[in-house]
């Protein structure tokens, strides 16, 4: 259906053309060849009154009967109003199906870009592309298109009958649109209200859309791509009924404003025509050119218009193209669970990993492994490749040499979707994203009141929570704006855990927290023992570090030490110079600052 637009990888500074565009139409072909026939043909209906407004003249003049004239006047009227509304409509729809045709691809391969490349693209820009991109295609579709063909048919028709009625007055050229705006003005207000509408409802998927993305990490490794997918389907729905609103006026309007014109014209003619045949008036050939002036100089703008929008429209699916062609992960919706696990094989291991940002080395060498149930501190300075570490656990990327496993399970072997089954990762930031508690707590595992009890109970959030007038169904604000940094935090962690991770990820859970939540949160984690979950920990507070049954030292993309606390205190100089001259009882000291 979408063939052209998701072709195999072109470059992107190679331009589309109008194939390109016209393609866009081939599912509603049917629907669009229907619409322009209709709107053609009220085209025609127009063409042919300024005929019968000569014949209604002339006949006058003649004392014949008009009756049957006018009857067929005011029927083609009538009929090119209808026709013309309903044509325009259809093409309003159509575009209206095209650009959700549009969204749901971009929506469905923005979700699941390769991390590295959003790192390299502005995330607003990306939104832009998937809202006002698509809808300067709509207008490209919906109006330029059509006005070109259409305004081009009728300046020809109109240009032929001028010549044939009187060459020298072709070139006179008449209009009087005063009347046009007064048969638009009653529904200005009504489309005002409905563009409005429109905008309000593209703004909440721009908004969705970001929230989306601002916290793909957390979405990836809770495999929520699919809920996240549903929820912005869901919004651009709404924003393609907020358009079919739209489009049903502007289908009123555009002819209200040419008929409006035409026919108070036309009017004016036709009571001008009665008195040239009283003797009043000469020059009875000047009504029906004049008609088709009318006829003329509205095309003419409409043509310019929609070459300009034509232009804007061909931009836009470019951009549009451009996001379509970026890379992005295998399709996993449907991972078979890992249910076996190798005898002896220890929750996680590196097994001489490395790792490099394009030409930058971040790791290398590394190797190391987490018995099943055990809590191991990683530690280093800032940039010593800590977090990459954690990146390539949760197959964010994929090291350039080595082998990680899962439960003994070579990382090779399985998909993304099957080992983040295994992991699950508390960022530092602690993303919350826009929505209720239990949306925040169940985006990676639909789960049932008990769950949530015994996580929020496991992070001490079970009194709080009791405490909301909502319940698990309070609203925590934009990114969690209604929450402390506590909560926010004991929140990820709870959030984390309902996922029953085989591997806890934590990145400096205690960073933004006061002595009595870093106490909250730290009980919490040691109560995981009992549910042989196994926990490694990104800190750098000794309190942290200290109660860790087993250390990585970091430096330099390598694991340059390993041990408990203790040990390393007396057998790693590096270790040493990391504290420096922080050994103390104090638990909140920090080296996070020192340099390598």
């Amino acid at each position: 259906m979408w063939g052209l637009l998701m072709s195999p990888r072109r470059g992107t500074a190679e331009p589309v053309g109008l194939a390109a565009l016209l393609h866009l139409l081939r599912p509603y072909r049917g629907l669009v060849a229907g619409a322009v026939t209709l709107v053609i043909a009220a085209s025609v209906l127009g063409l042919a009154q300024p005929v019968l407004a000569g014949r209604i003249i002339d006949r006058v003049r003649t004392s014949e009967p008009i009756a049957g004239l006018v009857l067929t006047l005011a029927a083609l009227f009538v009929a090119q109003t209808l026709i013309d509304t309903a044509g325009r409509y259809l093409l309003e729809r159509s575009g209206e199906s095209v650009v959700l045709g549009i969204r749901r691809l971009l929506v469905q391969r923005l979700i699941r870009l390769h991390l590295p490349v959003l790192h390299t693209h502005r995330t607003g820009d990306l939104i832009s592309r998937a809202t006002g991109d698509t809808q300067a295609l709509r207008d490209g579709i919906t109006r330029s298109l059509v006005e070109i063909a259409v305004g081009a048919l009728t300046v020809a028709g109109a240009t032929v009958l001028m010549v044939a009625i009187d060459p020298v007055l072709f070139l006179v050229v008449l209009g009087v649109f005063a009347v046009a705006a007064l048969g638009v003005a009653i529904v200005l207000e009504s489309i005002r209200q409905a563009a409005e509408q429109s905008r309000t409802a593209v703004g909440v998927l721009t908004a969705d859309l970001e929230r989306s993305l601002s916290a793909i990490r957390t979405i990836r490794i809770h495999r929520a791509e699919q809920v996240e997918t549903d929820r912005l389907l869901a919004s651009a729905e709404a924003a393609f009924a907020a358009g079919i609103r739209g489009a049903r006026l502007a289908a009123v309007a555009q002819p209200a404003i040419q008929l409006a014109a035409s026919g108070s014209f036309l009017l004016v003619l036709v009571v001008g025509g009665m008195r040239v045949a009283s003797g009043n008036l000469q020059l009875g050939d000047l009504i029906a050119v004049l008609l088709y002036a009318t006829y003329l100089v509205m095309p003419l703008g409409n043509l310019l218009e929609g070459l300009t929008t034509l232009k804007r429209a061909m931009g836009a699916l470019q951009r549009v193209q451009e996001a379509l062609d970026l890379p992005t992960e295998s399709d996993e919706s449907a991972p078979s669970a890992i249910t076996a696990t190798v005898p002896g094989a220890p929750a996680l291991a590196f097994a001489d990993v490395r790792f490099s940002y394009d030409d930058r080395p971040a790791l290398s060498g590394v190797s190391f492994e987490l018995a099943r149930g055990s809590r191991t501190a990683l530690v280093g300075a800032s940039g010593s490749g800590k977090s990459t570490i954690l990146s390539l656990i949760c197959r964010f990327y994929e090291p350039t040499n080595g082998t990680i496993t899962y439960l003994g399970h070579d990382a090779a072997a399985l998909t993304r979707a099957q080992c983040r089954q295994l992991v699950s990762l508390v960022e530092q930031s602690a993303p919350v994203l826009h929505g209720t508690i239990r949306e925040n707590l169940c985006m990676g595992r639909p789960s049932d009141a008990a769950d949530m009890d015994r996580v929020l109970r496991q992070v001490n959030l079970h009194d709080w929570v009791e405490t909301l007038p909502d319940g698990v169904d309070t609203q925590v604000g934009e990114h969690g704006s209604q929450l402390s940094g506590g909560e926010r935090q004991r929140l990820a962690i709870a959030r984390a855990l309902l996922t029953r991770p085989a591997v806890l990820l934590l990145d400096e859970p205690t960073s933004n927290l006061d002595a009595e939540n870093e106490k909250t949160v730290m009980d919490g984690l040691r109560r995981l023992h009992e549910d042989c979950v196994t926990v490694l920990i990104v800190a750098h507070r000794l309190s942290t570090v200290r109660d860790a049954d087993h250390i990585l030292v970091v430096d330099d993309g390598e694991v340059v030490a390993a041990g408990s606390h203790h040990e390393l205190v007396h057998t790693s100089e590096h270790y040493r110079l990391l504290l420096g001259s922080q050994i103390t009882d104090d638990d909140h000291t920090d080296f996070s600052g020192v340099q390598k």
